[in-house]
């Protein structure tokens, strides 16, 4: 038995009565279902055969972006896979890597000991990976450590985190590579961002008393008075709010001899 429903278009069937109106245009006006095609069988057997022809003639062009999705889906999976493997070759070659660090073996932890590689390595051939991601941060600290300020400012541009204390620590140390530069606006810079980074009453105010520093040192007075007042004000009982009070007095003083 057929599935379409008997309507008024059906063989057969008894047409509805249409109200006869005294506004001749709506007395003309035709009956029009809701859903046509459902309404009318060869309607949709038309639309059927146009819609079957239409798959025919564009067969090629279909195919063809059928074939792009899923090479799109096949290359996104095997480098999923590709990148997992690879991290965890770096995992394990930051194994030693972080022991040489940790026991401030600089030189072994940045350039390896001929058996496992360094961090200088793992940074270099596993970037776009967790863990070649840490080892600019490993890196960059040994770096800084051993005078390589430029080294370690490069490093630590590469790092990034979504711990907010670690990304905070990025940037002042970023700030520690470019003041030992001489490069005291930058250095400010970093300091600040690293103040706004998850501010919080442990380590803000260190990063503050390092913002103003660095301030000073370019002869920006009015910014390093605003950096000591901002840990007065915000930070009262944190240990470097007596600092910043001394020190905001010399740097008034500075301003006014300008």
């Amino acid at each position: 038995m057929s599935k379409i429903p008997y309507t008024g278009k059906t063989p057969g069937a008894r047409q509805p009565q249409q109200p006869v109106s005294a506004d001749p245009l709506q007395a003309t006006e035709s009956y029009s279902p809701e859903h046509p095609l459902l309404e009318d069988p060869d309607a949709l057997a038309t639309r059927l055969v146009e819609t079957e022809d239409f798959i025919r003639r564009k067969k090629g062009i279909l195919l063809g972006l059928l074939a792009v999705v899923v090479a799109a889906i096949v290359g996104a999976f095997a480098f999923y896979t590709w990148r997992s493997s690879q991290d965890e070759k770096a995992q394990a070659a930051m194994f030693q890597a972080v022991n040489y660090w940790e026991a401030d073996s600089l030189k072994k932890a940045m350039k390896g000991d001929g058996q496992y590689v360094g961090l200088e390595s793992i940074a270099s051939e596993y970037s776009g990976t967790k863990a070649g991601n840490l080892a600019n941060f490993y890196a960059g600290v040994a770096a800084l450590k051993e005078g390589q300020y430029k080294a370690a400012a490069d490093y630590l541009e590469d790092f990034s985190s979504d711990d907010l204390l670690v990304q905070a620590r990025a940037y002042a140390l970023l700030g520690d590579a470019n003041l030992e530069q001489n490069k005291y606006k930058e250095a400010a810079e970093f300091y600040a961002k690293a103040a706004d980074h998850n501010a919080n009453e442990q380590f803000t105010p260190g990063y503050l008393m390092k913002q103003a520093t660095a301030l000073e040192l370019s002869k920006d007075y009015d910014g390093a008075v605003k950096a000591y007042d901002r840990i007065i004000n915000d930070y009262p009982n944190s240990f470097e709010s007596g600092e910043a009070r001394q020190y905001k007095s010399r740097a008034e003083g500075m301003t006014a001899s300008k």
